[in-house]
């Protein structure tokens, strides 16, 4: 009633001096009371409203990563994904050098190309010998190609190595898809905090955070891709090398198996009352058995 109530009403009973606590039965008093409880239903249903609808953005977007994820889960054999996403990259890393212009060969930033592309995917470095006759659309499939050919060597390097690519393929995108799907929701939680900001713009909140949430998850799921195929091709296998004893039995070396025969006094034990040997004709104790002889 305080938020929603009539005012009129309000100074309408504290004109009668109706003291507080006081019971009050009225027309008026329960018209308002009904008119307030539907003004906070019509708030309150505007509030769920615009919460389904910040979550519908959320939703479709956890339905997508849910769906690969299970597939992960499921040991799926996912190398057609990665196959998927060599042709991204490359298509992707050509389209950010050349661009749409349909410039010549020799007009392409070739070092930008190498720095973007060979440190997720390691080809030889792309010289204007390579790109020259080429077409863009040429480029991309010899580029394509080219990595290919490159995973199919990491893939038989592995085998060979004993390891079990399709399950190498699985836990590294597991872990790819987990890391950074955590972080997009703490970007995006984020993003739905400040972006009641953009009606200052005149622009609506719900379709900037629909927009800008697109983009967010693209730009995750490159960098997924990317993550992904780094560890791909740069992955090693340890081999486990059984350590041979280096040590050997020498005559220095203790050998507690060996049964050692008592050794035996060369001279005789001479006793403190004995003759010392030194000829002297005293006792030993007397002579070179004192203490500091």
């Amino acid at each position: 009633m305080r938020l929603f109530g009539s005012e009129k009403m309000m100074s309408t009973f504290k004109a009668l001096g109706v003291q507080e606590g006081e019971q009050i039965q009225h027309k008026m008093l329960s018209s308002a009371i009904e008119k307030a409880q539907q003004k906070i239903e019509s708030n309150n249903f505007a509030i769920r409203k615009s919460l389904l609808e910040y979550d519908q953005v959320n939703n479709e977007q956890r339905e997508i990563i849910y769906a690969e994820r299970r597939k992960v889960l499921d040991g799926e054999n996912m190398r057609e994904s990665v196959m998927q996403m060599i042709d991204d990259t490359v298509e992707g890393s050509v389209n950010l050098v050349v661009g749409e212009t349909g410039a010549s060969p020799e007009e392409w930033d070739l070092q930008e190309l190498n720095d973007y592309l060979r440190p997720i995917i390691p080809l030889p470095v792309i010289t204007k010998d390579y790109v020259a006759g080429q077409s863009k659309n040429s480029l991309v499939e010899k580029l394509k190609g080219d990595a290919k050919a490159l995973y199919q060597a990491k893939e038989e390097e592995l085998t060979a190595a004993g390891a079990d690519v399709r399950e190498i393929e699985r836990v590294v995108l597991l872990r790819s898809v987990d890391r950074h799907w955590m972080t997009h929701i703490d970007d995006m939680d984020q993003l739905r905090q400040g972006i009641g900001l953009a009606a200052y713009g005149q622009k609506d909140p719900k379709v900037q955070y629909k927009m800008e949430g697109y983009d967010m998850f693209n730009a995750m799921t490159a960098a997924i891709q990317e993550d992904t195929l780094k560890m791909m091709y740069h992955v090693r296998v340890e081999e486990k090398v059984e350590r041979e004893e280096v040590a050997k039995v020498t005559g220095t070396n203790r050998d507690d198996t060996a049964v050692r025969a008592p050794k035996k006094r060369q001279a005789k034990k001479i006793y403190p009352n004995d003759p010392c040997p030194c000829g002297s004709g005293l006792k030993y104790k007397q002579c070179h058995g004192r203490k500091g002889a």
